[in-house]
């Protein structure tokens, strides 16, 4: 298998808790819970941080997990994680394209039991690829190989991808952004994800200001940066 060097910068504490608060919440969504789908109503709400974050914290509980790259139009997670992409490098669009197979996408990662399937090149209209058998034969063998499959897809009120890849998932983490995402989209998304029938695991509200005297020096310096994150379950 290939290794990826990762780099995640260290969270200030207060929102290093926050994200341990929501990897444990994950891990009590039951044994039959592996596929579990990020996504946000709106760009810019924190998906891919909290998926990398989270991704993160699972495998170093001792969980072995892979993140998987799924936002084939506007991903960010190659900033995210830090990482140089060589034009030799296979990625899920690869993948899809049937230009590659399982082994050639799967990667090792510097975190202990952190795997990584990422998106090498970016695409204008993955759609039909991500209709294809292929993706959701991808994510079953992932399930059955790690214990969590964490999959960062678009937001869902942008385009029909991430709809179309809960479809296939076990369930799944809405980001909402506090004080920016209108309720009627988060309805909307609500709807979209009962449609596709997959399980909303719960809801995380980013960048939340807390006003704890404990942790409000954190949050005063940092929240517009990296955010809260707090699962609310249904």
């Amino acid at each position: 298998m290939k290794h990826l060097m990762i780099t995640l910068p260290e969270l200030p504490y207060a929102v290093e808790e926050a994200m341990n608060r929501l990897r444990i919440n994950i891990k009590f969504c039951g044994k039959n819970t592996h596929k579990i789908l990020l996504t946000s109503c709106l760009p810019n709400e924190g998906k891919s941080t909290i998926s990398a974050y989270l991704w993160k914290m699972l495998a170093e509980a001792g969980f072995p997990t892979v993140l998987v790259d799924a936002d084939l139009r506007k991903s960010v997670m190659k900033h995210r994680l830090q990482i140089e992409y060589d034009k030799d490098m296979k990625g899920l669009n690869h993948y899809l394209s049937g230009l590659a197979e399982y082994d050639e996408v799967l990667y090792e990662t510097n975190i202990e039991n952190g795997y990584f399937v990422p998106s090498t090149q970016l695409l204008e209209n993955p759609s039909v690829l991500l209709e294809d058998v292929r993706l959701g034969e991808l994510l079953n063998t992932l399930a059955e190989n790690y214990r969590f499959v964490i999959i960062d897809t678009p937001p869902l009120g942008s385009v029909s991808d991430g709809a179309l890849i809960a479809s296939m998932c076990d369930g799944a983490v809405l980001v909402v952004r506090a004080g920016n995402t209108p309720k009627a989209m988060i309805k909307q998304s609500f709807l979209e994800l009962e449609q596709a029938g997959c399980k909303l695991l719960g809801t995380v509200l980013n960048r939340a200001e807390v006003r704890s005297r404990a942790y409000g020096k954190y949050y005063g310096k940092y929240y517009g940066k990296y955010g809260s994150a707090q699962l609310y379950r249904n």
